[in-house]
């Protein structure tokens, strides 16, 4: 028979091991940040953390010049003015979150049809200077459980300098007649390598991927079954993930901005059956509703110019104006290389940034009109969240350079201070779905898009009409 003591000391032994338990777990996490990042990476994490705290404590004991800087603010109606404007929008943004978390508790993805029920599909992989990555995404594609009989994979070279052409043959013949490849006689732009493969396409719902992304095996079946669902649909949204995101810095600040950006944003988009740009990695489109826009698209022009960007958003925009409804897929999965160095990104965003404005003024042409049946409200009040941050986007950057001139300590204190509160959503919302460790990245990408990138959309504004794909000429996208 076990005495008091006994128990006692057992129940001792139980607490130790225990603790040592959770030691292990502690030591194991530790061990995981320093495989995960390397010793530039722990710096800058570590650096982003003491801007933040920091700040915070410097904020507390600045707070009576924050107070005098609000009372000087509200004696001048310049100063009333526009603290009436940014507490409005300040309002509205809030609102707009709000908005956006509950269409975002509503969504869910549709599952798979059966083999019987999915339809003919044309792949379309326009490839530039991809080498041997092209090879690797149409393997991913050949492997996937898709009805092999159903599937027409083709492949463009849109006038690579490199070896994409050689890596092309060699997925030719590898993959035999699952897959077609075809050059384009000199490098015409991503749009003409899609037209061409839209034109020669037999299916009835086409697939566009990047030739520098992958695919889970079950990818094209899950973006394509939107279509079978629901007969109003007319293009589908994939889930893109960052591909080249385990050793560079701005590849894992960027998947994690991706996440945000495709499982929140775009989620809650959908249930308004209004995702505003399905993305050039991964997306699918009816072929009825290509054909009603194709001459339109392949002839678009800004300001006089052919369009040789944002190919993707103006097709979205384009059958969203038909009426139909497009949806994203949450578990239809594509992983992508993006820049590893800051001129890449720039100029990436940059090229986001110029076909943002040239399709919100064409969205603006139909989004208040009868365009489709059903509710509309949803569609127009998302335009006119992207349609505000067009408009004040000068005044907001003038007033962060007054206040940084006028009030640097401020300015400072109160900027690390909302990092660290807005950027916590994405934090908690990537370490949620994936891993903690590298949810706190989204600290780090806040610091260097709003000191580092803040410059990106007032000059996409101001140069929209200007042509180019930027990143054409750099090894990273």
């Amino acid at each position: 028979m076990r005495t008091k003591n006994t128990a006692k000391n057992e129940l001792n032994i139980l607490n130790q091991q225990n603790r040592e338990t959770k030691k292990g777990s502690f030591f194991l996490r530790i061990k995981q940040i320093v495989e995960n990042a390397n010793a530039w990476g722990i710096f800058v994490l570590g650096s982003t953390f003491v801007l933040m705290f920091g700040s915070a404590y410097l904020a507390y004991i600045l707070q009576n010049d924050f107070t005098q800087l609000h009372l000087e603010r509200r004696s001048t109606l310049i100063g009333l003015i526009f603290m009436t404007i940014a507490v409005a929008f300040f309002v509205f943004k809030l609102s707009f979150f709000v908005y956006t978390f509950t269409r975002f508790l509503k969504y869910k993805a549709i599952s798979s049809v059966s083999n019987d029920e999915l339809p003919m599909v044309t792949v379309i992989v326009p490839a530039y200077n991809e080498g041997k990555q092209v090879w690797a995404t149409l393997k991913s594609l050949a492997e996937s459980d898709y009805p092999e009989h159903k599937v027409q994979l083709l492949a463009i070279d849109d006038g690579s300098k490199d070896d994409t052409w050689k890596w092309m043959l060699e997925a030719k013949e590898e993959l035999g007649d699952r897959v077609s490849i075809c050059q384009q006689p000199k490098n015409m732009g991503k749009r003409h390598a899609l037209y061409r493969g839209f034109n020669e396409g037999t299916g009835e719902i086409f697939v566009t991927v990047d030739s520098d992304s992958i695919v889970d095996k079950d990818t094209l079946r899950n973006l394509v079954s939107p279509f079978i669902v629901d007969e109003n649909c007319g293009a589908v949204a994939g889930n893109i993930r960052v591909l080249n995101n385990k050793d560079a810095l701005l590849p894992k600040m960027l998947d994690v901005s991706f996440a945000l950006s495709f499982e929140f944003v775009r989620s809650s988009e959908s249930t308004l059956n209004s995702v505003l740009c399905t993305p050039g990695a991964l997306a699918a489109y009816r072929a009825t509703a290509v054909f009603a826009c194709l001459d339109d698209w392949i002839n678009q022009t800004f300001m006089g110019q052919p369009s040789d960007i944002g190919e993707d958003r103006a097709m979205t925009n384009m059958i969203l104006k038909q009426g139909f409804h497009v949806l994203f897929q949450r578990n239809a999965y594509a992983y992508t290389n993006v820049p590893e160095q800051y001129q890449g990104l720039y100029k990436m965003f940059i090229r986001w940034g110029r076909s943002n404005v040239r399709e919100n003024i064409q969205m603006s042409k139909y989004v208040f009109t009868n365009f489709r049946k059903g509710q509309k409200a949803g569609t127009r009040v998302l335009f006119f969240s992207q349609f505000s941050r067009i408009v004040l986007c000068y005044p907001f950057v003038l007033f962060m350079l007054v206040f940084v001139v006028t009030h640097p300590l401020l300015f400072l204190s109160s900027t690390f201070v909302s990092i660290l509160v807005l950027s916590t959503f994405p934090v908690l919302f990537y370490a949620k779905r994936y891993t903690f460790i590298e949810s706190l990245w989204a600290y780090s990408y806040s610091v260097l898009y709003t000191f580092g990138l803040f410059w990106i959309t007032p000059y996409a504004i101001a140069t929209a009409s200007r042509r180019g794909w930027l990143t054409r000429d750099l090894s990273q996208k």
